[in-house]
Formats: C-alpha cells, sequence, structure tokens
C-alpha cells in the first residue's frame, strides 16, 4: 500500500512526551524535539514511517504504568472513552448446516441499535473430556467480498504450486478452512464482516466517517469496528458452551489489526495471532485500520504488546512484515520477558506474498493447540473439509430479511452523537468521575501532561540585563522529553513572588513595544510587583508561519480526503501549542521563589491557555482567558489551526473550561454559549471581550 503522507513534510508535528500511567511521564527526548519550529515541521510521521517504540524500561511496574496509559490512548482514539451502554444484541442464529464434525450457522446481532454484525459461527459437534469448548474470534481482512471470498481456480492452482496450499479447497475458500479447522480441533468460532463486506451494509467500506465533525467527535470507521468486536465477544461469551478462560482473537492484514486492537482494550482474550501486520513499517492503508491519535508516539508493535504476558503468535510475508523476527519480535519479547514469559510471543516470516495461507494457519493451529492445551500431535495438520457455497453462508434470506431498521452511516453517527452528549452529561452529575474522563481525555488529545516534580522544566536564560526597576531575561524553557520553548522573563525589584504567565499569539513580542520597554500593561504588572514569563508558543511570535500548515491534504489516495491519517501520527497544531504552554506552566510553578502563578489568555492564545489550564491541575491561582468568540463546533475544515480532535465528544470549550482550577473569568464568550452553561463556582463567563488592562486588573486584585 503506498504512502500517503510524503506530500505533508512541511506539515507533520511532533510529539514530544510520553504517555504512561494517569499523569503521562516524559519520556527521553526524542531527536526531533528541538526547539526550532521547522525542525518540528520536518519530523515525519505517517503510516509508513511511525513513532519508533524503544522498550526501554527497567521493570515491570515502569512498563504496565506506560501500558495504562496506552490502553487509555487507544480507547480515546477509538471514541470508546468511556465505553459506550452495551445495548441488548438480540441475536438471531439459523440456517444450520452440518459438516459432520461440526456445524456451520449464520449470526446477526446488533452492537448498536440499528447496527448489524454479521458472520458465521462455527462448532465443534464433541470435543471429548471437556465440559467447555475455546472460543474464537475471527475477523478477516481486506479479501474480496471478505467473509464470502472465492478464490478462482487459476489463483488456486497458484496456491498449490507455490506450496501455500495443499488442497484445490482450502486453496480457493483460505478463510473458511481456518474456520472449520478450528472448530474439529474443538473450538466455537465466530467469522464475522468488516464493514461494508459481505452481508454487513448498509455502510459501504471506507465511507461515512471522514469529515470533519467525525474528527472533533471521535467517530472513525476504525472505532466502529473496534466496538464491532468487543460486543462479537459479548456475543461468543454468551454461549453456554464457550470456556471464558479460553478465548483467542486471530485475523489476517485488516483483521490483525482488529486482532491486536481488541487486545489491546479488552481484558477478556487469552491468547492472540494477528498474521502480517504487525510491524515497525507499514502500519495500515485503510480508513478502516487509522483514527484521530492511535499512533501518536507509537506504533503497532508497542500496542500488540499491550497483550503481555498473554500468548501471542505472529508471522510476517513478503510485504511491510518481511522483518518481524528482527524488528517488532524482539521488543516484544523485551516486554514479555518483564513477566518471565518471552516463550509466549513467537513470529516467523514466512516467504510468501501477503496471506493467511495454510503454512501460516498450521502454526497458528499449533499456536491454539499448545496454549490451550487440546492435546493434538504436533504439527497440527490442517484437514480436508467441505466448504459452503459462499451464497449459503449469507445470514439474510426470505425468513431473515434484511432488518428494516438498520441504520446508515448518518443515522449511526446521529446515535453515537446522542449517547455520548447523554452519556457526558450525566457523567458531569458525579464531578470526580467526569474531572478524571475528561481530563485523561485531553492528555491524549494533546498527548502531554504535568511533568512530576522532579522532571519540570527549567528556565535556561541565554541574555539578561539589569534594567530600570526590573530585570529582563530571554532564554528557553527546556526539560526531560520536551520541546524547547522560547520565553520572555520580566522579574521586578522586590518581586514578591507573584508570577503571571502571559499568553499572546504574538509570543515574548507582545511583550515589549517599539521603544524596547515593557507595554504599558506589563509596566503594570511590574509595579505591582509581580513578574512575567512570557513563553512562544509554536509557530508564534517569531516563528509564526501558519502557512507551513495549511498544506497539510490529509490524504488516503488521489482525492480521497482523511484527517485521521494526520492526526492518527502527529499532534494538531493547536495541541503543539498547548503542549508549550504546558511547559510553561511546569516551569512557572517550579522557578525559585515563586508564591502563586496566574494565568492571562489573550485574543485567539485564551484558548491554547485554557486547555493547557486544564492540565495544570492545580496550580494556577486566578486565570483571565479570551474565548475570542470561539468553540469547536465553528471548525468547518480539518486544517484548522484550531483542530483538536475529540473536543465536540467531550463539550468543546465549556466542557474543558468547567476543570479550570482556581478563579477564572472567561470573556468574549462565543454565540453558542447561550444559554449560559452551568459551570463551578468560582467561574465567571462574560460575552462583552475584555481589554488587556481589564483583564489584568481581574487578575491583580
Amino acid at each position: 500500500m503506498p504512502s500517503i503522507l510524503l506530500l505533508l513534510a512541511l506539515s507533520v508535528l511532533v510529539m514530544t512526551a510520553a504517555l504512561a500511567g494517569e499523569s503521562p511521564a516524559p519520556a527521553d527526548p526524542p531527536a526531533d524535539a528541538h526547539a526550532s519550529p521547522q525542525a518540528r515541521l520536518a519530523a515525519v510521521h505517517d503510516l509508513d514511517h511511525p513513532w519508533e517504540f524503544r522498550p526501554d524500561f527497567k521493570n515491570r511496574r515502569e512498563w504496565e504504568r506506560r501500558a495504562k496509559a496506552l490502553r487509555e490512548q487507544v480507547l480515546v482514539s477509538q471514541g470508546l472513552w468511556p465505553l459506550p451502554e452495551r445495548t441488548p444484541l438480540r441475536p438471531v442464529v439459523h440456517g444450520r448446516i452440518d459438516r459432520g464434525e461440526y456445524t456451520v450457522e449464520k449470526v446477526y446481532f446488533q452492537s448498536l441499535p440499528g447496527h448489524y454484525v454479521t458472520g458465521n459461527l462455527y462448532r465443534p459437534k464433541a470435543m471429548k473430556g471437556a465440559k467447555k469448548h475455546p472460543g474464537v474470534l475471527s475477523p478477516h481482512g481486506h479479501w474480496e467480498n471478505g467473509r464470502f471470498y472465492e478464490n478462482g481456480e487459476a489463483g488456486a492452482r497458484k496456491e498449490i504450486e507455490t506450496g501455500a496450499e495443499k488442497t484445490m479447497e482450502s486453496a480457493r475458500y483460505p478463510l473458511q478452512a481456518r474456520c472449520a479447522m478450528l472448530a474439529r480441533m474443538g473450538a466455537v468460532v465466530f467469522h464475522y464482516d468488516m464493514i461494508g463486506y459481505a452481508d454487513s451494509r448498509p455502510i459501504p467500506h471506507r465511507e461515512g466517517f471522514r469529515d470533519t465533525q467525525a474528527i472533533l467527535r471521535l467517530q472513525s470507521f476504525m472505532g466502529l469496528q473496534t466496538w464491532n468486536s468487543i460486543r462479537a465477544l459479548d456475543f461468543l461469551l454468551s454461549l453456554d458452551e464457550v470456556d471464558p478462560d479460553r478465548v483467542a482473537v486471530t485475523g489476517a492484514s485488516g483483521g490483525a489489526t482488529q486482532t491486536f486492537l481488541l487486545t489491546a482494550v479488552d481484558d477478556r482474550p487469552a491468547l492472540a495471532f494477528p498474521a502480517v501486520m504487525v510491524s515497525t513499517a507499514m502500519q495500515g492503508g485503510c480508513v478502516c485500520e487509522n483514527s484521530p491519535l492511535l499512533r501518536v508516539g507509537t506504533n503497532n508493535v508497542e500496542i500488540a504488546a499491550l497483550f503481555a504476558p498473554q500468548p501471542q503468535g505472529m508471522t510476517g510475508a513478503n510485504d511491510w512484515t518481511r522483518e518481524i523476527e528482527s524488528k517488532g519480535l524482539p521488543e516484544m519479547k523485551a516486554i514479555y520477558g518483564l513477566y518471565g514469559a518471552k516463550d509466549r510471543v513467537d513470529a516467523k516470516y514466512l516467504p510468501f506474498p501477503h496471506n493467511y495461507n495454510q503454512v501460516s494457519r498450521e502454526r497458528m493451529y499449533g499456536w491454539v493447540n499448545r496454549h490451550f492445551g487440546l492435546g493434538l500431535d504436533e504439527p497440527v495438520e490442517e484437514k480436508p473439509f467441505e466448504p459452503v457455497p459462499p451464497k449459503d453462508l449469507s445470514v439474510f434470506d426470505a425468513a431473515h430479511p434484511f432488518p428494516a431498521d438498520a441504520k446508515d452511516a448518518a443515522a449511526v453517527r446521529a446515535f453515537l452523537t446522542e449517547s455520548s452528549d447523554r452519556q457526558m452529561e450525566e457523567l458531569r452529575k458525579r464531578p470526580a468521575a467526569y474531572r478524571r474522563t475528561v481530563r485523561r481525555a485531553l492528555e491524549v488529545m494533546v498527548h502531554d501532561a504535568m511533568p512530576e516534580k522532579e522532571d519540570a522544566p527549567r528556565f535556561r536564560a541565554s541574555r539578561m540585563e539589569d534594567r530600570d526597576g526590573y530585570s529582563y531575561e530571554e532564554g528557553l524553557l527546556t526539560g526531560p522529553g520536551r520541546a524547547d520553548v522560547l520565553a520572555l522573563r520580566l522579574i521586578p525589584d522586590g518581586w514578591t513572588g507573584d508570577l503571571l504567565l502571559w499568553v499572546h499569539p504574538e509570543g515574548k513580542r507582545s511583550l515589549i513595544g517599539p521603544d524596547g520597554q515593557p507595554v504599558p500593561e506589563a509596566r503594570r504588572i511590574l509595579e505591582r510587583k509581580a513578574a512575567i514569563l512570557a513563553p512562544e508558543a509554536f509557530l508564534t511570535g517569531a516563528g509564526a508561519d501558519e502557512s507551513a500548515w495549511a498544506v497539510r491534504k490529509h490524504l488516503e489516495g488521489p482525492g480521497k480526503p482523511y484527517a485521521g491519517f494526520t492526526f492518527g501520527y502527529n499532534r494538531s497544531l493547536l495541541a503543539e501549542r498547548v503542549s508549550d504552554l504546558v511547559t510553561a506552566l511546569a516551569a512557572a510553578r517550579g522557578m525559585d521563589g515563586v508564591k502563586s502563578v496566574s494565568l492571562l489568555g489573550q485574543g485567539e492564545a485564551g484558548l491554547w491557555a485554557l486547555l493547557a489550564g486544564v492540565l495544570a491541575g492545580e496550580g494556577v491561582r486566578r486565570a483571565t482567558l479570551d474565548l475570542d468568540g470561539f468553540d469547536f463546533d465553528q471548525i468547518k475544515e480539518s486544517t484548522d489551526a484550531r483542530m483538536l480532535p475529540g473536543a465536540l465528544k467531550y463539550g468543546g470549550v465549556f466542557g474543558f473550561a468547567r476543570l479550570l482550577p482556581g478563579k477564572v473569568l472567561l470573556h468574549h464568550a462565543p454565540e453558542s454559549a447561550k444559554p449560559q452553561p452551568r459551570m463551578r463556582r468560582g467561574i465567571t463567563l462574560r460575552r462583552d471581550a475584555l481589554s488587556t488592562e481589564e483583564a489584568m486588573e481581574w487578575l491583580l486584585r
């Protein structure tokens, strides 16, 4: 699959703090975390150039802290934080086909009201010595017609000639062969459709979730498929004969993506076998394998490693996975080694094109046999089987017509929006839970959090002057795992310990007038014996050049825009700026002599300051923030400099503002704030726009 973001070299962002734990701890500084905006812009991360995974964890506890944060990142990225309500499945199982040792049935159920998951259920007729059968979820990849895949005779003969398959039946119907053999081994197998394949309709594959509103609400094709997988597991475990302690997931290509996404967010599977997908190279070329926020600071290898220490086998082929034994497997063994379980993860390169052929399948059968204790002789060889004609696998017929209430993409999204908004409204009745949920989501959306005290950034002066009544200091805010931030600090003679963080779209140069002296508002602050710290957020002030940002095209292919391919691997411009202000707030709180910190956000930078203030948590005494008449529902294009994936899901500006610490004045509120939203005590909302002097006076009361 071709690279889709090489056109974006000028537009790619950089992540500079790895998520770990409830408040992600900064990682070692990445190679592209520099002060220079050009250096950040030049850092290329896309589906062909993902972030590197370096498993240099000192111990298991350190990894598990990182793993917890990464699982939460995956859940947020899929629109599943918090998890939606599990509505009734209402499964229909019918049309039993007898194949001697096993049966094949037709299944459909609702993962959401009006959204149907379809597939076939393979059940063994008997298994000696066991009351319960292992269960296997079997998602397919991008094979033509998916579950109905049928290879032509010429193609099947070629598979046999190359040694990929042994019989004409398995060569023609490799997806059925996998399910039939697992059933003969004693497993209950549910083989289910990707959206838009086989019986899954009326949402065409790749359609319905590409627009800006979808990005803002974290509604994605991938997220819906991940939810379908969770509900498919619910269905499988609802069957009395399935052993809940022996559930496996296996798929290839896009089905492997579904496999390791499910095991990343759901702790019920006990075995996984993602074939020909886990790689340090290409991460997945379809919209169903990409969503905003998913791979910022990570890649498929680390996501798959979240399954440790449960047994996980993999295969590679003559595709992007060809180096799995030397790139990917060693990193995963390092994680499994923290549990003393290196033997529970394995990968083998097999010299075939992209596949889940019989050679690969037999490796999987052996993996399932050994780790589920099925007691079969090794090697487990696939038996010949009698395929079911694809038309006879269809779950809909005259007696079971396609459901009249089936929702298209627009209707599914309307339901997702309504149910998510209702869920957030219920959370607001529990302030502590609301705070934990939304703040954690924002940490993922910005890909940053307040650093621990020992890792707090410091101000490093590069130029210092004693001036009339104050000191003038230019320098950098710098700390481990963080991009350096240019800043100007003014400290008055007789400083009392109060510090004002001055946040402006023009950065530190907004603090100094044409005469080289502080602007009148700044002089008033200094006269009050308060210090000023003015950071220069990314691409503002001297580094302002948003034109470099505007060239982004978010392409899947010619004429097929989807911003998830950019925001799935990189921070948004707004997130970069908020991260810089988190650096500034952390540095301000840790400065020698500081007793209190206040926050002044001016113009469009009021939004940046608001979000940084939320991430700061406690420690901001007072804040005056200009909302600039903005809320996220005004964004119409994904290239908007104020884009923040997920912002509308969590209530927009006012959803976040509820979490601001200290006493807060929000002014120049947008019209969408009518009627006035309910805010906590200590937050004042005004519709008029205050001048800098008025805002400053409120702060300095």
